[in-house]
């Protein structure tokens, strides 16, 4: 539907939530997902499926966030779980976790909650 529209990290725009809608309930999606609108409930990439996580300036997401890529620049509320990276751009505004391998921060964007690496934890968790 989106055929020749990229992200801001490169990836195939598969879906977009646009500016004037609104989701109560959880998402599960697999490709590119660009988010301009609200979702109030879980957002989740099928497991194993490549997918991209984007919320815009403008967008804002109320719950938890699992996905292999997740690109911030509007409000989430909830931790975040990706599996591969967190990027931050200056509008993003996070409360909750960010569980990631690797994070990339612009100035401007802000985080209220802890920032937890992946196999940071996987080491604290594993027995010696």
């Amino acid at each position: 539907m989106f055929k020749g529209k990229t992200n801001a990290a490169g990836d195939q725009i598969e879906t977009l939530i646009g500016p004037q809608v609104v989701i109560h309930g959880d998402v599960r999606f697999a490709g590119g997902l660009h988010v301009e609108g609200r979702i109030v409930g879980k957002v989740v990439a099928e497991p194993g499926a490549r997918a991209v996580l984007t919320l815009s300036e403008h967008g804002s997401i109320e719950g938890e966030v699992h996905a292999p890529v997740v690109v911030l620049n509007g409000r989430l509320q909830g931790d975040v779980h990706a599996a591969e990276r967190v990027e931050l751009a200056p509008n993003a505004r996070v409360q909750g976790n960010l569980h990631y391998k690797v994070v990339e921060m612009a100035a401007g964007a802000t985080v209220t909650g802890r920032l937890i690496h992946v196999d940071a934890a996987e080491d604290v968790a594993a027995p010696a």
